[in-house]
């Protein structure tokens, strides 16, 4: 598939009606989420063939661009029962099989499941400190080949300096710089729509 066409059926998807400020919930545009897939496949191999997490799913952005990807199996997990009854509603429209799960990231616990890339839009960080971080240190202990994440620029040495020290990866790498799109969403917006540069990193959890 290509980039153009998996941007376009990516913007067909539904997204929050209602956004939960305190969980964060910003849409994952089909310009950055297609990019990140489409990257994370055509430069590393990273989906088509592989089970894939989504982790923090929300509506199902990511994974469902996984998906249409040719990725083996997709697995969604998000603590908002609300989300995921968008993202189920995403799956069926684009006729993809997607298991979606209600859980908190942070608790995960998987038994004998193997999961082989985590795909992943956190929080930021900006509402909870650290919620970022809980991601990222969850995805590189589950994740047996690869993480994609998105983060602010501006976090771009903790980030590295994080994952390679405290979580053990075996590699972290921005792979490229993208501009999110943040909408007014919430009352504390005062601007129609701002940019927000982020990094979307690729790590390799340690293969010791």
């Amino acid at each position: 598939m290509k980039l153009k066409q998996l941007e376009g059926l990516l913007g067909t998807l539904q997204q929050f009606s209602c956004p939960k400020i305190e969980l964060e919930q910003y849409p994952t545009g089909p310009h950055i989420s297609s990019r990140m897939i489409y990257m994370a496949e055509n430069s590393f191999g990273d989906i088509s063939n592989k089970v894939v997490a989504d982790f923090g799913c929300g509506c199902g952005t990511l994974g469902l661009a996984a998906g249409l990807l040719d990725a083996e199996h997709v697995i969604g997990f998000d603590v908002d029962t609300d989300s995921l009854e968008i993202a189920t509603a995403n799956a069926e429209d684009l006729e993809l099989d997607m298991d979606f799960v209600q859980c908190d990231v942070k608790n995960l616990v998987l038994r004998g499941q193997i999961i082989d890339t985590v795909i992943m839009n956190p929080p930021f960080g900006t509402r909870k400190k650290g919620a970022d971080m809980d991601f990222l240190k969850m995805a590189l202990k589950v994740a047996s080949g690869a993480v994609y994440s998105l983060h602010k620029t501006t976090t771009r040495e903790h980030i590295k300096r994080a994952a390679l020290s405290d979580y053990a990866a075996g590699s972290a790498e921005v792979i490229c710089e993208l501009k999110f799109d943040v909408p007014k969403l919430y009352k504390h917006h005062k601007k129609k729509e701002v940019d927000i540069a982020v990094d979307l990193w690729r790590f390799e959890p340690s293969r010791n």
